[in-house]
């Protein structure tokens, strides 16, 4: 479970609410505090347990980039609000979400696209399905198929737990203690207890199916033209490091590994995170201009 260390939100960080014709979404708004937003959006995703929250560390130094940067609550996440339907919170569904959610943001210009762990395995079938042309995509601590090791039982005991106990119940069995013993402040404690349990317990159990579950999809990922890169924690305890390293080598991604982080680096490593992030960018833009000078 991604732990913010702080939730107060930083100059020109605000609540929004994403309207789409599927349904609104909760999100994050950072726009830069000084000069204006004349480079590309861009909008990031969480993972499994997580929320937009997990990305407030490293909003404000990607906005003042000279972007507008959303994160978002995913369908049945936290803030926003989700449907009964298990087949609401399969990957493909929630990809189709993200192509709307693209549209709005970017109101036609290109988008920069962020997954972090399931959100990468959510937004990689945005990606792939085309009906949406990024500018860039990144794979934060997201590897090619499905989850392993602690997380990929920790993801099982979801799809047992949450039906039958319900998510009170698996809050003081397993998330409450794991952030005691990890020493969480209160305020953060509460707050990752209120976020549990505004999950839909249909979404969350449907989606750690889906994150255990989920086939490798690299090749098809390789076949889109859009600049990738895979970035993830040096001591990463979801997806192997050499397993996202195999797999930014086979889609000829760029990648950083970065020292010191684990599984939530936009967390525990927030500017290296956002100045890999800010670069990636960057370049992602340029080599667009230069490839549209040199049609033209």
């Amino acid at each position: 479970m991604s732990t913010p260390r702080f939730l107060n939100l930083p100059p020109g960080v605000v609540p929004q609410k994403l309207e789409t014709p599927e349904g609104t979404f909760a999100a994050l708004e950072a726009l830069p505090v000084s000069g204006v937003a004349e480079r590309w959006p861009a909008l990031m995703v969480p993972g499994l347990t997580g929320s937009k929250e997990d990305f407030i560390a490293v909003l404000q130094t990607l906005a003042q980039s000279g972007r507008r940067v959303l994160a978002v609550d995913l369908r049945g996440q936290y803030e926003t609000p989700g449907p009964d339907d298990p087949e609401a919170y399969t990957c493909a569904a929630l990809g189709a979400d993200i192509d709307l959610l693209a549209q709005v943001v970017a109101d036609g210009e290109p988008l920069h696209l962020v997954g972090h762990s399931f959100g990468g395995l959510v937004t990689r079938e945005a990606v792939i399905d085309g009906r949406t042309k990024f500018a860039s995509f990144t794979l934060m601590s997201s590897g090619p198929a499905a989850i392993v090791g602690r997380r990929a039982h920790a993801s099982r005991r979801i799809m047992d737990e949450v039906p039958r106990l319900g998510l009170e119940q698996v809050w003081d069995d397993a998330f409450e203690p794991e952030a005691l013993s990890a020493g969480v402040p209160d305020e953060i404690l509460a707050f990752l207890r209120r976020r549990l349990l505004s999950n839909s317990p249909t979404g969350l159990s449907r989606m750690a199916e889906q994150v255990v579950s989920m086939h490798d999809r690299t090749d098809e990922l390789r076949q889109v033209e859009v600049p990738t890169l895979v970035l993830y924690g040096e001591h990463d305890d979801g997806w192997p490091a050499q397993t996202q390293a195999e797999m930014a080598a086979t889609l000829g991604a760029e990648i950083v590994v970065v020292p010191g982080a684990a599984h939530s680096p936009a967390v525990e490593a927030p500017e290296t995170t956002a100045a890999a992030l800010v670069r990636f960018w960057n370049r992602a833009e340029s080599r667009h201009l230069d490839t549209r000078s040199v049609s033209v």
